[in-house]
């Protein structure tokens, strides 16, 4: 049992693209499917689909690569951790790389890119930036 599940997909998803693998299976979860249905709208990944094993659930994860076998997504890292959780108010959203990354944030109307939640001016927890 890990004690930051959302970590352990992110790490799971980056290992998974360094070493070009086609899909990646997670253990599954509402906030995790969350992020991976964000991941797929912004297109970051190809698709996604919670499968049930028996009495376990996983996510399976297809990645997406571009021309020359590179991978879509270039970084994907966790802000808001266990031990130190980043809130941030509408204004305050930070922008990833310009503009040309997403941040994924849990507010109280659910999981969403940080440009949804300054558009519907909500605030929330940072979970991760993707680019």
């Amino acid at each position: 049992m890990t004690s930051d599940p959302i970590a352990d997909m992110l790490t799971r998803v980056r290992n998974a693209i360094q070493a070009r693998h086609p899909k990646v299976d997670v253990p599954a979860s509402k906030l995790k499917a969350e992020i991976a249905r964000i991941l797929k709208e912004e297109g970051y990944i190809t698709n996604f689909k919670v499968a049930e094993e028996g009495a376990k659930k996983t996510i399976k994860i297809y990645l997406k690569y571009g021309g020359n076998n590179s991978p879509v997504i270039s970084a994907i890292e966790r802000v808001s951790r266990p031990g130190c959780r980043v809130y941030v108010g509408q204004t305050d959203i930070p922008r990833v790389l310009g503009g040309l990354g997403i941040n994924i944030l849990t507010t109280p109307r659910g999981v969403m890119t940080g440009r949804d939640a300054h558009k519907e001016h909500l605030g929330g927890e940072i979970l991760c930036r993707v680019w």
